[in-house]
C-alpha cells in the first residue's frame, strides 16, 4: 500500500482535526489530503517521474510536510537536506542524490538558481517565497488536481535518501525504502512509551528533515497534529506549549537543559504535556531529575540512527522513576523492542556476555538498503542483514544497553553529526597550518564540542578566531569548531598516522562518561 494511502484514510477519519500547524498555516486533515493530491499531480505535470529525486530544503514549515506526502503518493524520492548547510554543501548533495528538482526557501532558490551551471540534472527549483526559481509553490498547486491516482510501489523501492556526511569528508546517504518506512509507522504505534493518538499535539522544534521528522506520519497515521516550529527558542517553545497544549515533544538534552534553567519556567502552564522524548545523547541523571521536576514523571529516551529510520531501544517513562537513588539505568539508552533485533558482539560477531563491552548491531525491517552509490561503504556496515552502528555497549543481564564509547570518531554536537575528517580538511586549507586533529570535547549544553587541535608551521602565526571564521565561511556553523588549541606535535602512531583518540582523551580524564 502507497504510504500516501494512510493520510488519505486519516483524512476520512479525522477531516476536520487540525493535521500540521506552523506560525504561518494551520490545515486540517481533509486540506492536507487535498493539497497533497494538488501538489503531487503538479509534478507529475511538471513531467516529475516515479522514482525521480526531488530534494526539500527549508526550515520547519507546513509545506515540507506537504512535499513529503506528495512526494510518496507519486512514488518518487524524498531527498531531505538541511537548512543550516552552506550553499556549497547543498549544491553537492544536490548533485550527488541526481535531484532532478528542489522545492525550497526564496533564499536557497536564488542561491541555487546563481549556481545552476553546477547542477545540470536540476530541471526545476520551485520556490516557496517567491523570487528566484522556476515556478512559485503556490502556481505549482494551482496546476494540480484534487484527486490523485497513488501509485503502489514495492516495499523494496527507494523512497529516501537521508543524508549525513561520511567519516572521510565524503557524503553518504542511507537509502530508506518504502517498506522501511511503513516499518518505522508500525514500530512508532507499538512503542513501549505513551502512544499518540487523535488530539495529541507534538511540537517540533529540530529539523524535520531529520530525526524530528521521523515521527510525521507516525503521528498523521493516529490522528494527531504535527506542530512545527521553525528554530528552537527556549520562551517561543514553553509559549507555544501553553497556548497550543501541546502534548508531546522530542528534544535533545542540551535543550531539555536550557529548558529547566529558563528564567521563572515555573511560570508557564505545562500540564498538557504527556511525553517528552529525548535522544542523540545521554542525560546526566541530575538534568533527569531537575527535568522530570519541571514536565513530571513523562520523560523518555530513544536511541537509534538515520541508517535504522527509527529508534531501537527506548528507555521508558517507568525506566525514569529511580527508586532508592540508584541512578544507574539512567545511563542506560533502554532497551531493544518490536520489529528489530539488537545485539551486542565481538570481533567475531559473537555475543557478548552481560557485563562485557562489544559493538551495537541491529537488524529489521527498518534497517536502510545501504549507503547510495556506495557499495563500499555499505559492505563496510552490513553484515548478515545486520547494521554495525560502530558504537560500543554493554547489555545487562535485564537488556538494558548502556554505552560506553564510540567505535567511529563521530561527533554528535547538539543532536548534529559532525565528522573530524570534513573539518580537518578545512583547517588543512589555511596555508599556516601543518597538522590538525578535530575532536569532540565534553560539553555541559551541546553534549559534545567541536575542538581544533593545531600545529602552525615554523614561523607562522594565526588566531583561533581567523580560524573560526575561516571554517564558518566554509562549513555548516554547527560543524566549526567552537575552540581552537594550538600544540607543538601531536600524537602518532607507529605507521606515522595521528591519533585522534589519544588527543580525545585528554579532554575525557574527568568526564564520568566517554561518549
Amino acid at each position: 500500500m502507497n504510504l500516501g494511502k494512510i493520510i488519505s484514510r486519516s483524512a476520512l477519519y479525522w477531516p476536520d482535526k487540525e493535521a500540521v500547524i506552523d506560525s504561518r498555516t494551520r490545515l486540517t486533515f481533509a486540506e492536507l489530503e487535498l493539497r497533497t493530491n494538488k501538489l503531487a499531480s503538479a509534478m507529475n505535470a511538471l513531467g516529475i517521474a516515479r522514482g525521480e529525486h526531488v530534494a526539500i530544503l527549508a526550515m520547519n514549515r507546513v509545506e515540507l510536510v506537504e512535499a513529503e506526502i506528495a512526494l510518496y503518493k507519486s512514488a518518487m524520492v524524498k531527498v531531505p537536506v538541511n537548512a543550516r548547510l552552506s550553499v556549497d554543501e547543498v549544491i553537492q548533495v544536490l548533485e550527488d542524490s541526481r535531484s532532478v528538482a528542489v522545492i525550497t526557501d526564496g533564499r536557497f532558490a536564488e542561491a541555487l538558481a546563481s549556481h545552476r551551471a553546477d547542477l545540470p540534472q536540476l530541471r526545476w527549483i520551485i520556490s516557496l517565497d517567491g523570487g528566484a526559481g522556476d515556478i512559485t509553490y503556490p502556481a505549482l498547486l494551482e496546476r494540480g488536481s484534487t484527486t490523485h491516482a497513488c501509485c503502489d510501489p514495492a516495499d523494496d523501492d527507494l523512497a529516501v535518501l537521508h543524508y549525513t556526511s561520511g567519516s572521510s569528508g565524503v557524503l553518504k546517504a542511507a537509502m530508506l525504502s518504502f517498506g522501511n518506512r511503513k516499518a518505522l509507522i508500525r514500530k512508532s504505534i507499538a512503542s513501549p512509551t505513551r502512544r499518540a493518538a487523535p488530539g495529541d499535539v507534538m511540537a517540533h522544534v529540530g529539523p524535520i528533515t531529520h530525526a524530528s521528522g521521523m515521527q510525521i506520519m507516525p503521528l498523521l497515521a493516529v490522528g494527531a497534529c504535527n506542530l512545527l516550529l521553525e528554530r528552537y527558542d527556549d520562551r517561543l517553545l514553553l509559549e507555544t506549549i501553553e497556548r497550543e497544549r501541546v502534548t508531546r515533544l522530542f528534544l535533545v538534552p542540551a535543550m531539555i537543559n536550557r529548558l529547566v534553567n529558563f528564567p521563572e519556567v515555573e511560570r508557564f502552564d505545562l500540564s498538557s504535556l504527556r511525553l517528552v522524548m529525548y535522544g542523540a545523547a545521554p542525560m546526566a541523571p541530575a538534568l533527569v531529575k531537575r527535568a522530570i521536576g519541571v514536565f513530571g514523571p513523562i520523560l523518555a529516551q530513544g536511541y537509534g540512527a538515520g541508517e535504522t529510520c527509527s529508534l531501537v531501544t527506548v528507555l521508558t517513562e517507568q525506566d525514569h522513576l529511580v527508586e532508592d537513588g540508584d541512578y544507574r539505568r539512567l545511563a542506560s539508552c533502554g532497551r531493544c523492542y518490536f520489529e528489530t533485533d539488537l545485539r551486542v558482539v565481538n570481533e567475531v560477531f559473537k555475543d557478548v556476555r552481560p557485563g562485557e563491552i562489544g559493538e551495537i548491531v541491529v537488524k529489521g525491517p527498518d534497517i536502510m538498503q545501504g549507503y547510495w552509490q556506495a557499495p563500499e561503504l555499505t559492505a563496510e556496515v552490513m553484515r548478515d542483514g545486520y547494521y554495525l552502528t560502530g558504537d560500543l555497549a554493554i547489555v545487562d543481564e535485564h537488556g538494558y544497553v548502556f554505552i560506553v564509547d564510540r567505535k567511529k570518531e563521530m561527533i554528535i554536537s547538539g543532536g548534529f553529526n559532525i565528522y573530524p575528517t570534513e573539518v580537518e580538511q578545512v583547517l588543512y586549507s589555511l596555508p599556516q597550518v601543518f597538522e590538525a586533529a578535530v575532536v569532540g570535547v565534553p560539553d555541559e549544553q551541546w553534549g559534545e564540542a567541536v575542538r581544533a587541535v593545531v600545529v602552525l608551521k615554523p614561523g607562522e602565526t594565526l588566531s583561533a578566531e581567523a580560524i573560526i571564521e575561516h571554517c564558518g565561511r566554509t562549513l555548516a556553523g554547527f560543524k566549526k569548531p567552537r575552540a581552537v588549541d594550538f600544540v607543538k606535535e601531536l600524537p602518532k602512531n607507529p605507521n606515522g598516522k595521528v591519533v585522534r583518540r589519544l588527543i580525545r582523551e585528554a579532554y575525557w580524564q574527568n568526564s564520568e562518561r566517554r561518549i
